[in-house]
């Protein structure tokens, strides 16, 4: 199963911009700091992900404050290229 639930800042957001089908997609940046626990120590963790969202989601993301934190939910996928992961949001609250 592919998914993934993250609690992150918004760090950068791209204008928002339409698929060749009409939909609104944004491209954005997040940030996540956290502490987990690895073989019984504490670890600081910090990731940068690029994002993406599709319509509705897609519109609702960019009308948030930059530094915001949210819970975001989706799955991870290539990007264009193939070289790079991205995060694609399915919901956020």
């Amino acid at each position: 199963m592919n998914q993934l639930v993250l609690t992150a800042c918004l760090v950068e957001v791209s204008p928002l911009r339409y698929t060749p089908a009409g939909l609104p997609a944004l491209n954005f940046s997040l940030e996540s700091e956290t502490e987990v626990q690895e073989m019984g120590a504490k670890r600081q963790v910090k990731v940068s992900l690029n994002a993406l969202a599709i319509g509705h989601l897609a519109e609702s993301i960019g009308k948030q404050a930059l530094g915001s934190v949210w819970k975001f939910t989706g799955f991870l996928g290539a990007a264009r290229q193939g070289k790079n992961v991205v995060f694609h949001i399915q919901e956020f609250n």
